[in-house]
């Protein structure tokens, strides 16, 4: 099943990110149930996501899930031939949700100079080095430039850094008269001719690279002296003779309008940013879906102005720096079926909450902005959403209808749960109509896809339908199975036991109770483990617990019956 709801999460994806649909350009709106999603969270999401894409809204919304798909949920699903909603288990911001600077990536071998112009140019910090395949080979900042002009001062670093003709005739907006453009200065130190050609023998060496005048004394004795690169300045002419003397020692010469000085201050500008820039293996970069809440910290720790940020495939996309982090556009969420931090996506209160459609109590979520709150005291959320497709007078599609009778009829145990309105009854007849099932003969067959326990683990029957709640200082968890089979309920209560010690622990709960339901007989055998457990059940339900189990006749609703008489027994023995 997990692998197939992958699949299906992906197709979706691609669905969306296609290119030319329309939805692609508007922005996305997850409709989304608590974790651990029953029948009606999933049901509910795919019903009210139809709904507001009918309405002609500016947002393209897509039902979404907190969890895994029960078996009871998945059967339905596939009954009326509906998509596994897609997983979303993080609804914080990620970074591709930030404004991503699209600064374009360079070459390794441009020189100094026009990485500097680039800068200033684009009103940059940080320059991007990238290969022909747009992968990020390296950064480089004003800092670095700035470095290598002040702290370098040794005469062959021009050569050490390998430095391309072509990134010497730019920067000095110079001529090659004799040589290959394409070649590189690789070797010796790089000396000024100001001296008479006598002193000049004594400080040339073999490879050197020597500026100078028009002499023509010096530029013999340079050429003479075996050196690789002349450099001539302020545009003087070079005779043929020196021009074929060069081609026979194998002596480049270039001619600059530039004076003496100016050729000094900017030959180290020449040289490829590949020799001063931060290494790949160096860099600290960022991925497009990495959540900003886990990058925040990396941010203000690192005292880099840019980060750079990748694709899923390493491909460079942009620039990121931290005040990026302060306009992050948040993800807007609509929930259905819950309204308490501790049953939603993670990251919620990152998230823009815009509407709220539940029909719980009210618990402790709280939203920056006021939000469309619609929460009525019925057995499900389906039967909301089927008033609200009814005050909108939008035709309800047969496949959509019967998402949501399911989601009745699991909600209220087929109309025996005390949750259970005339609203409900009335909305699954009505949608049971437009899908074309009966409602009790469609029941037995849900109910007992979802009873299918035997080959499950003692944790995926504990959390398939599993909530957590806060009462007071109290984190308690309640969950409950269904089933038609008083064996099967038995045979699970056996196997479930070990585990409820587990879940206190690692879902750092004071109490868990869980509720082993048979519908047929309106009873359920209720589980409790933990603090202070005998006494609230005691205290909640007038109810003696032996061996951590107690059976109730006609309890039957987690939400009506269990969890309010909880929340009054921790009340009165905490006097919270």
């Amino acid at each position: 099943m997990a692998t197939e709801e992958k699949n299906t999460a992906t197709e979706q994806n691609k669905a969306q990110n296609a290119p030319g649909n329309q939805k692609q350009r508007k922005r996305t709106v997850c409709v989304v149930g608590h974790k651990n999603p029953d029948t009606d969270s999933i049901c509910s999401a795919i019903a009210y996501a139809y709904l507001k894409n009918q309405l002609g809204e500016p947002y393209n919304y897509v039902a979404s899930r907190a969890g895994l798909v029960s078996a009871e949920t998945q059967f339905v699903l596939e009954y009326f031939h509906a998509e596994t909603p897609l997983l979303l288990e993080n609804i914080g911001t990620r970074v591709k949700d930030m404004e991503i600077r699209k600064v374009e990536g360079v070459r390794s071998n441009i020189s100094l100079k026009r990485a500097w112009t680039l800068m200033q140019e684009q009103n940059i910090f940080t320059l991007p080095i990238t290969n022909a395949k747009n992968k990020l080979k390296g950064l480089i900042t004003i800092n670095d430039i700035a470095k290598s002009y002040m702290d370098e001062n040794e005469s062959t670093i021009v050569s050490t850094a390998r430095t391309p003709y072509r990134n010497i005739l730019e920067t000095l907006e110079a001529e090659m008269i004799v040589g290959d453009p394409d070649g590189y200065f690789d070797k010796g130190q790089v000396v000024i001719a100001a001296a008479n050609p006598d002193v000049m023998e004594n400080y040339i060496k073999e490879h050197d690279m020597v500026i100078l005048g028009n002499r023509y004394e010096g530029q013999l004795c340079a050429i003479e002296m075996q050196a690789d690169c002349i450099i001539v300045c302020l545009g003087a002419p070079v005779s043929r003779t020196i021009q074929r003397l060069a081609e026979e020692h194998g002596c480049t010469v270039i001619v600059t309008p530039l004076d003496t000085y100016a050729v000094a201050r900017l030959i180290n500008q020449s040289m490829p940013v590949e020799f001063f820039m931060q290494k790949e293996e160096k860099l600290l970069t960022f991925n497009l879906n990495d959540y900003t809440e886990s990058i925040r910290d990396i941010m203000s720790k690192k005292r880099y102005r840019d980060f750079p940020i990748l694709d899923r495939n390493g491909n460079y996309v942009g620039m990121i720096s931290r005040r990026n982090l302060l306009g992050v556009r948040k993800r807007g969420l609509i929930l259905v079926d819950h309204n308490e931090v501790s049953q939603a996506v993670d990251n919620v209160l990152d998230a823009e909450i815009m509407e709220i459609i539940d029909h719980h109590r009210l618990g402790s979520l709280e939203t920056i902005n006021p939000v469309y709150f619609r929460n009525q005291p019925v057995g499900c959320t389906s039967t909301i959403i089927y008033s609200m497709f009814r005050e909108r007078c939008i035709e309800i599609p047969p496949d959509i209808a019967g998402l949501m009778c399911s989601a009745i009829i699991s909600d209220t145990l087929i109309f025996r749960s005390p949750t259970c309105t005339p609203m409900d009854v009335e909305a699954a007849r009505a949608l049971s109509s437009i899908a074309g099932i009966q409602c009790e003969e469609f029941a037995q067959k849900m109910f007992a896809a979802g009873s299918d326990l035997a080959t499950k683990t003692p944790e995926e029957i504990c959390y398939q339908d599993f909530k957590k709640f806060e009462f007071g200082d109290m984190n308690v968890g309640v969950g409950q199975i269904t089933s038609m089979n008083e064996e099967e309920l038995q045979s699970i209560k056996e196997r479930i036991i070990p585990f409820l010690q587990h879940m206190i622990e690692s879902k750092e709960l004071d109490m868990v109770c869980f509720m082993l339901t048979n519908i047929i007989e309106e009873t359920t055998d209720l589980l409790c483990y933990g603090k202070d457990s005998a006494d609230i059940i005691e205290t909640s339900l007038h109810e003696h617990l032996e061996n951590g189990s107690v059976r109730l006749k006609g309890l039957v609703s987690r939400k009506k019956q269990l969890v309010p008489s909880l929340m009054t027994g921790i009340s009165q023995l905490t006097g919270v």
